[in-house]
């Protein structure tokens, strides 16, 4: 977002001078809406890392990382700032920084200009050098900062050296659970010097090292280095070629390995690569998950632009929710740096002739309609040059129109211009490819039959996305109405909300599940056991057919007294979102939407509807007849569009195989939270509009998708989308074609935080974590399963547990990974990290969970093409074992009784992972590929048996689990033999004991 021309050109003289001058601190006052500003001492840490402050009731959580920061504004821009007088304070003393997943403000106010500058100018230096670097880089960075992070925030005292008591604490906050006489005697071997009792910096860094050293790494080195105690370069090109599936590995490229990542200068000269050095190596990017070259587009670009998805925002100006948040340029350019490539400008007149953007009728702050076109200019092309579409909602009378016209030709300029832009022969639309660094408009266009000379006409408004519902509206022209008064209804209705949403997560922990079961035959056990949802504000959006709730989110109560519609859905159809609030839903879902109110119309300059060429706005009314109008973009609500789905799934298929269509969400979701996008997609629907101020869960999966493709915010759709007839609703949507399967080994976990929400924070207990990982894509795939409970470890928790998933159409599907602490009462989340099928790379990886520098999961990851019945492979069974009393390394060390290994049996004592405490296991068998999903629910109506599954997996205790037949004294076969499809086993025949 921001423009770091101007710091780039600073001397290292200035640079230095500004950092220092930051870390010595200065006072500054802190202001907070509705009180007094609070004088306080804020100063850069020894890291840079994070600006702290003091005195502060946070103590050590008084900081923010500059990481967050996501913009530094100067002067007195931020809303808290405009509520105080015009004389209050020196613009020039003034900035304010906007942070986090939320945008957060902090406003300060400096006691010269001169600090002011000085804080400013630093901190766009710190997020300059930080935008530069990709995230893998930076986590890189981190890890080697994280002892001297560590060491700092252990040393309570501040006398530059820990006490064993110290070191407690922060193995506690590390969530490592080891006997207290086990860390005794790692402080003991790592207290080397005259000093004893307390560890300086190097010492508690050779402390760290033991305590960190990981056995499943350890393991792997030994299995192909012919149990030495480190890689040479044939044993590291042997391991390269066959887990990690790299082609033509040189021995240079093995020297460059071992001359960047081993620590160890003796290693470096023999041309080995140590522990340390393979930790180093498999925990860089080289180790992740991610396919790096999906950072940069590799998809085909040339395809007309309804053969592709595209990122799509829907209020984009708006910071927070509907009724009462703070609208802000500078959100444009956040989301168009972000990737997203189609924003929404809500239109309306403003004073003085000045048409604003901002949420009509309700209390959202207002913004020129000409500094939202200068912002787009500027950013539109920032991060990548292909096209952005312009959705105008235009509620201004013609005057005012003139004038957007005018600020769209004179800022936006040749962008504008499409007149070297030509359709195909077939009529179809310009590639993405084509219109390169070119703004689409999308708005309503004149008919034909409009006099030529005519500087307006009539056009319909109905198909408006952006009308609210007169129970959302807080201001409908009543001019008399008390602003206090108004804004008390708000916050009132919100509120309600809020309160209602609580409820939603406390009732529904699951209830994103995309897999729908037919539940028509099935009862709803209300004493389910329930835990905490993974995400504050989109996960509880959707009902159980049949269950003891008629509708989620039965917002209406909460605004009017209107009487509430009490027809019931049928238990075989799917569930529409909003069925008794949104009046798009009143008709009957066994027939087709009709419209019988009055056509409402509006009058359209020519000026701004000559600017409309390939991207018309239109209603949807003729499903059929309206197929083959490749220029026109329909817009739907998220229920209206459930219902064409649910009556014309093929049909709308093919409707998108010609035209854009664009999904936005229902009027009532006034909090700003989002639907689940998958069925949109699935449906072939291109512009899917989410809020993009609301992080969640449907969030991660969008940036998911589009990560997959250098984040341009374009995704080619499956050539069987885009041709021919297609059904995503199908058991078998793709007959005779392969089928992939992922056979997924969830091996460890690395350094996994407590619960951010946890109420004792870091002196609450350490944490059991499982890991569940979830198949998102057609219906069919969708697939979810989890892993074990580890006690007592957040640390290196061992699981080694495999899982396998069948997809039928991967180029559709997202991986979603999530990390949980089983909790006597429920569950508590901890973090995620989805990604695209496809963009996901075989063998031993990384998955770092988003957000967090540290903390990731250990896995392994094969795909197999299969055909015919679906088959659940073993993998790699042989190089860890599942028992987990055979985790340890002891086993390798018992296969060969005759060598020795005196670091691996000194690493083995005192290894911080210790095995798991026999953790009850419940008897689970791997999921049924071939699920019968006809009550397939957009927001993924969460099944008895799941949720059953899901508590009772993590409580009912239950037989000791065995893993086809192999015996504890079974010997693994080499882990690089994988078996093929021939050696797989059907998932029903397998009966595999998980927990």
């Amino acid at each position: 977002m921001e423009d770091f021309s101007s710091v780039r050109s600073l001397s290292p003289e200035q640079v230095e001078k500004c950092m220092n001058s930051m870390q010595m601190g200065v006072q500054m006052v802190k202001l907070r809406g509705g009180s007094k500003g609070l004088v306080r001492f804020f100063f850069l840490d020894q890291h840079k890392s994070c600006i702290r402050w003091r005195p502060s009731r946070k103590n050590e959580k008084a900081k923010i990382s500059i990481d967050s920061i996501r913009e530094v504004c100067e002067g007195k821009q931020s809303e808290i700032f405009q509520r105080y007088s015009d004389g209050s304070f020196d613009p020039n003393c003034c900035f304010s920084l906007y942070h986090g997943e939320h945008m957060h403000s902090l406003d300060l106010v400096c006691g010269t200009a001169e600090d002011a500058r000085t804080w400013i100018t630093g901190l766009k230096y710190l997020m300059a050098g930080i935008s530069d670097e990709d995230s893998l880089a930076k986590r890189q960075r981190t890890r080697d900062q994280y002892p001297a992070l560590t060491f700092a925030e252990a040393d309570k005292n501040g006398d530059g050296s820990l006490s064993i008591s110290e070191v407690l604490q922060l193995l506690h906050k590390l969530n490592v659970n080891l006997p207290r006489q086990k860390v005794k005697q790692m402080f003991k071997e790592a207290d080397t010097d005259d000093n004893q009792g307390t560890l300086g910096f190097e010492e508690f860094c050779s402390f760290y090292k033991m305590m960190s050293t990981r056995r499943d790494l350890y393991l792997l080195l030994l299995t192909y280095s012919n149990h030495k105690d480190h890689l040479d370069t044939s044993d590291l090109t042997r391991f390269l070629e066959t887990q990690q599936k790299m082609t033509k590995v040189t021995k240079d490229h093995c020297l460059e390995i071992i001359n960047k990542f081993e620590p160890c200068s003796e290693n470096q000269k023999q041309e080995v690569l140590g522990i340390d050095g393979f930790t180093n190596y498999m925990r860089s990017p080289a180790g992740d998950i991610f396919n790096p070259e999906h950072y940069s587009v590799t998809q085909d670009m040339s395809q007309p632009l309804c053969n592709y998805f595209i990122a799509s925002s829907h209020n984009t100006y708006l910071m927070g929710d509907q009724l009462m948040s703070q609208s802000r340029v500078d959100m444009y350019a956040w989301v168009l740096q972000a990737g997203c490539r189609c924003v929404e400008v809500d239109c309306w007149d403003g004073q003085d002739g000045e048409p604003i953007v901002h949420h009509g009728y309700t209390l959202t702050s207002k913004i020129l309609f000409k500094d939202v076109i200068e912002t787009i200019n500027k950013y539109a092309f920032v991060k990548n040059d292909y096209p952005v579409i312009l959705s105008i909602e235009n509620h201004c009378t013609v005057p005012q129109q003139k004038k957007m016209a005018q600020y769209l030709v004179e800022v936006l300029g040749d962008k504008l211009d499409l007149s070297s832009i030509r359709a195909d022969e077939l009529g179809r639309l310009p590639s993405p490819e084509l219109l390169r660094g070119k703004i689409l408009v999308k708005g309503k266009k004149l008919p034909p039959n409009i006099d030529e000379d005519a500087d307006e006409g009539d056009v319909s408004d109905e198909d408006s996305a952006d009308e609210m519902e007169d129970d959302c509206k807080l201001l409908n022209g009543d001019t008399s109405a008390n602003r206090k008064q108004v804004e008390n209804l708000a916050k009132k209705k919100l509120d309600n909300l809020l309160k209602e949403s609580k409820i939603r997560d406390r009732e529904d922990p699951d209830s994103f599940t995309i897999t729908a079961l037919n539940s028509a035959t099935k009862t709803p056990d209300k004493s389910s056991a329930k835990g905490k949802s993974e995400d504050g504000t989109d996960t509880a959006d959707d009902t159980v057919p049949g269950g003891n709730k008629s509708s989620s989110r039965s917002f209406i109560g909460s605004f009017s007294k209107r009487k509430k519609k009490t027809k019931k859905v049928k238990k075989t159809t799917s569930v529409v979102e909003d069925t008794d609030t949104d009046q798009e839903s009143s008709s009957s879902a066994s027939r087709a939407p009709v419209h019988n109110k009055k056509k409402k119309t509006m009058k359209l300059s020519r000026a701004l509807s000559d600017l409309v060429k390939y991207t018309r706005s239109v209603g949807l009314y003729d499903i059929d007849a309206q197929a083959n109008c490749s220029w026109q973009v329909s817009s739907l609500s998220e229920t209206k569009a459930h219902q064409v789905m649910q009556q014309k799934a093929a049909e709308f298929i093919h409707f998108n195989q010609r035209q854009l269509s664009r999904i936005y969400p229902s009027s009532y979701r006034i909090d700003s939270s989002n639907f689940n996008p998958q069925p949109f997609w699935n449906a072939g629907c291109q512009l899917v509009a989410l809020n993009y101020q609301s992080e969640g869960r449907v969030l991660q999966l969008n940036r998911a998708k589009f990560y997959s493709n250098g984040n341009c915010g374009y995704i080619v759709k499956p050539p069987s989308m885009c041709e021919g007839a297609f059904n995503p609703s199908l058991d078998d949507p793709m007959p005779g074609q392969m089928k992939k399967q992922l056979v997924l080994k969830v091996i460890s976990g690395q350094q996994l935080p407590k619960p951010k929400d946890s109420m004792l924070g870091d002196r609450g207990e350490i944490i059991d974590p499982f890991v569940e990982v979830e198949i998102i894509g057609l219906p069919v795939d969708c697939c979810k399963e989890q892993t074990r409970v580890v006690d007592d470890n957040g640390f290196n928790p061992m699981w080694e547990e495999t899982l396998v998933f069948v997809v039928h159409l991967p180029e559709l599907a997202l991986v979603r990974f999530l990390v949980w602490d089983h909790d006597p009462i429920g569950q508590d989340f901890i973090g995620q990290r989805t990604l695209a099928f496809n963009s996901m790379l075989p063998g031993f990886r990384h998955v770092y969970l988003e957000g967090m520098e540290e903390a990731s999961i250990f896995v392994h990851i094969a795909v197999h093409d299969i055909t015919g019945k679906a088959k659940a492979a073993t993998g790699i069974k042989g190089l860890f074992h599942r028992n987990p009393k055979q985790s340890s390394l002891d086993s390798t060390a018992a296969v060969r009784p005759s060598r020795k290994h005196p670091f691996g049996s000194h690493l083995l004592r005192r290894t911080a992972s210790a095995p798991t405490k026999g953790q009850p296991k419940t008897k689970k068998g791997l999921t049924e590929v071939g699920i019968d999903t006809k009550d397939y629910s957009s927001e993924g109506a969460s099944d008895e048996r799941e949720s059953e599954h899901k508590a009772g997996a993590a409580s009912q205790p239950s037989q000791p689990q065995q893993h086809n037949g192999e015996s504890q004294g079974h010997q693994a076969k080499s882990p690089w033999d994988h078996p093929g499809t021939n050696g797989a086993v059907h998932p029903e025949e397998s009966k595999e004991l998980r927990g």
